[in-house]
């Protein structure tokens, strides 16, 4: 790594008051990689209009380089300075923004976000985050902040600043620790180009949420080509290093168990080991502890987590994604 990403040492810890803030802000203005928390998952940010910082950012992920970014802004003025927002795309932006939505729009003209965080792409992928503390921070840098999650590529995904640090430590220049994330599944992203919405990646607001405000279905994700028209898109992503089975009726001897709700599977006493990710079967409690007990199951050493069932309704869509993504062969 080289010194616009980490320090060469040991990952600064910063805390979420005004020194923190403010460091954190320097820090990536002078073109250093810095983690913070969003309502969703910890990103791991970068000035998406420095080239040198971006292409620092990927090595720090070891990510692919076609697989494109999603630029944070403070607010809404902010976002369309970047991307060129049709009456649908502003709709669901003054909706859902602040909050755990990404909208694919066309380049605006005079945006800044580098085409190497838009993997050479004439679209650029934007949020306005809902957490203060994100906010604040991109109020002090003035630039967009290209923030994928703070974790290796293709790894599980971080809700706090120790999961950031065991991926990333020494590789990064700082993490400001801001505490669990609370939504605890990536944004959902919908592109907004040459026709109805589409949706690309099923995340923190429930498709159900934009098709009542756009009054009608969203459009499936396009098939073919080889690079990704959003980030999150990767066949083989959020995956642990043990495997994962989905839909487990049962639970197989030395397995890890993902459970769901109050029903124990047969077999879970031969389990390594065991969580649930809502034992009331809430699927809001679901998605927020979904990233964390992956990987505590993965800690186990089981070579397996086999998954519980869980319903694809609501945010059970964007935490039956993640799962399958984890599950894809790699």
């Amino acid at each position: 790594m080289n010194d616009l990403g980490s320090t060469g040492g040991t990952t600064r810890r910063l805390g979420p008051d005004a020194d923190g803030l403010a460091e954190a802000a320097g820090l990536l203005r002078a073109g250093r990689l810095v983690a913070f928390p969003t309502e969703t998952v910890y990103g791991l940010g970068a000035d998406a209009t420095d080239p040198a910082a971006v292409a620092a950012l990927y090595a720090a992920k070891a990510r692919p380089r076609f697989n494109p970014l999603i630029a944070h802004l403070p607010d809404l003025d902010a976002a369309r300075r970047e991307g060129a927002f049709d009456a649908e795309a502003l709709r669901l932006a003054e909706a859902f923004w602040p909050g755990p939505l990404t909208l694919v729009v066309p380049c605006a003209a005079g945006g800044r976000v580098t085409d190497l965080a838009r993997a050479g792409l004439p679209s650029v992928a934007l949020r306005v985050p809902a957490a203060p503390l994100a906010r604040d921070l991109l109020m002090r840098v003035g630039r967009p902040v290209a923030a994928p999650s703070a974790n290796r590529s293709g790894r599980v995904s971080p809700t706090a600043a120790a999961h950031v640090l065991g991926d990333l430590d020494g590789r990064i220049a700082a993490v400001l620790d801001g505490g669990t994330c609370p939504v605890g599944v990536e944004s959902t992203i919908v592109a907004c180009l040459d026709g109805a919405p589409r949706l690309l990646r099923p995340g923190g607001v429930p498709r159900e949420a934009i098709e009542a405000l756009l009054g009608r279905a969203l459009l499936a994700l396009p098939g073919g080509g080889p690079a990704p028209l959003s980030p999150g898109l990767l066949a083989s992503h959020y995956a642990p290093r043990a495997g994962v089975r989905l839909d487990a009726g049962e639970i197989r001897p030395g397995e890890a168990a993902l459970l769901f709700g109050p029903v124990a599977p047969p077999g879970l006493a031969r389990a390594r080991a065991q969580l649930n990710l809502s034992p009331a079967g809430d699927l809001a409690e679901a998605a927020a502890n979904l990233f964390a007990h992956l990987r505590r199951l993965d800690a186990s050493g089981a070579a397996t987590i086999a998954v519980a069932p869980i319903p694809r309704s609501g945010l059970g869509e964007a935490i039956a994604d993640r799962l399958q993504r984890a599950a894809a062969p790699r």
